[in-house]
């Protein structure tokens, strides 16, 4: 599986796609078939647009589309995207709300490197904003990113976590979604360590694989069946000419969507059949429901082949942070150093991903930290993207890590410690 070929055979199986949507849509759009009385041209001209559409985006970086907020004065105030901090492999990105008084909470929200864009978390933004100063990690795809840039796997993502923590400073609050649970979570206790005055107020955890034994899932499943060599066989891919990242090794985005399609495969089948039926009876919308999810749900990027196979084999196989073995730069993280940080953990009854009890066991793991600063809830009735992005974000999560954030606002009592460099520390 391993050859630019078989990475070039997708994109063109799915250009393809593309086309014979294009194609279709545009043949059965001519005026002349009007005079024929049959649903078939409809059919085929809903058809079209909808494979058009959905097989066109699977490569297209949607838009974060956050462009104003409401004030506490009522008026809407533009929002303007500033990245703060440009890496290789990812960027701090800066949500800066203009004629506004600076809100104090500040928040890092470390959005996953799963497969999807970063503006999968756009309506948690949205929601943060309006009270929140925010900034989020927005990861770029691994195909447009040169091979001369080196390699890329969790130790250098938690590495990049807590460069940014450092750079946003002690008042900030960091909400951790999904993936990236554990890597913050490594990262906040690294920084414990090193540089506890650059630690975080608060750490919020919400459905993300700490231990993926504690509650088994699909996913967790298939990690325990297939062995590391039988992933990198059938899973890695090089880049194809058509991109940046030509010969780099990665795990395709659309191969992460075949998967994750299939997961839910009648659902979703059934959803595009309502789809076209609704386009082919006119009553389709350029932004209706389907539209919203699937121009975003699509929309894939490719990963590291180095970050996607170290999260298997030292996150769920070996289950390093579990634990509390996890090493980074050839330094070995203890979260018993966390002592001063906040930390609340946020999982969903009807989590199929991260199943309740993944998420919770990092608090198990905080052996230095009171119980007075941890704090846990389970959203009943609640699946992975609801904890985060849905009604039960908004109304019942949200306010209460906003609570969090506020009780834990004040300077938290750090011991201080000598400055010590991550290369000295390292060396």
């Amino acid at each position: 599986m391993k050859h630019m070929a078989t990475y070039d055979l997708m994109e063109t199986i799915r250009n393809t796609n593309e086309w014979m949507g294009a194609s279709a849509r545009a043949f059965a759009s001519y005026p002349i078939w009007g005079l024929v009385p049959h649903p078939m041209f409809k059919m085929m001209s809903a058809w079209g647009r909808v494979t058009e559409r959905s097989f066109a985006r699977m490569v297209i970086k949607p838009d974060w589309g956050v462009r104003t907020v409401v004030g506490a004065d009522g008026r809407d105030h533009l929002v303007e995207l500033v990245p703060e901090i440009r890496r290789p492999f990812g960027d701090l990105l800066r949500f800066k709300v203009h004629g506004r008084p600076e809100k104090p909470r500040r928040v890092l929200l470390c959005a996953p490197m799963s497969g999807h864009y970063a503006t999968l978390l756009r309506s948690t933004v949205a929601s943060l904003l309006t009270d929140c100063e925010v900034w989020v990690t927005d990861w770029h795809n691994a195909r447009d990113i040169p091979v001369s840039e080196g390699k890329f796997d969790i130790e250098d993502y938690t590495l990049y976590l807590m460069e940014f923590m450092r750079h946003l400073g002690p008042d900030t609050h960091v909400i951790a979604v999904c993936q990236p649970v554990p890597l913050a979570l490594a990262a906040t206790a690294y920084l414990a360590e090193l540089e506890p005055e650059a630690q975080p107020r608060t750490l919020t955890l919400i459905g993300g694989p700490v231990d993926p034994d504690a509650a088994p899932t699909e996913v967790t499943d298939f990690g325990r069946r297939i062995t590391m060599g039988q992933l990198e066989h059938l899973a890695i891919q090089r880049v194809g000419f058509k991109y940046p990242g030509v010969g780099r090794m990665v795990y395709p985005g659309l191969l992460q969507l075949a998967s994750f399609i299939s997961m839910n495969a009648e659902r979703h089948s059934q959803a595009f059949s309502d789809k076209i039926n609704a386009e082919a009876k006119g009553d389709g919308r350029e932004r209706d429901k389907h539209n919203r999810f699937y121009d975003e749900y699509l929309a894939v990027m490719d990963m590291t082949a180095e970050f996607y196979l170290s999260t298997v084999e030292r996150i769920f196989k070996s289950r390093e942070i579990a634990r509390n073995a996890f090493v980074v730069d050839g330094h070995q993280i203890d979260f018993g150093k966390v002592t001063s940080v906040a930390v609340k953990v946020v999982e969903g009854s009807k989590d199929d991903i991260s199943a309740p009890g993944q998420c919770l066991a990092a608090l198990d793991l905080l052996t230095g930290l009171v119980d007075s600063k941890k704090a846990k809830h389970l959203e009943e009735g609640a699946g992975h993207y609801g904890i985060f992005a849905g009604k039960s974000w908004r109304n019942n999560i949200r306010p209460l890590v906003m609570d969090f954030m506020d009780t834990h606002a004040g300077p938290p009592p750090v011991e201080r410690r000598p400055n010590i460099s991550l290369a000295a520390s390292n060396g």
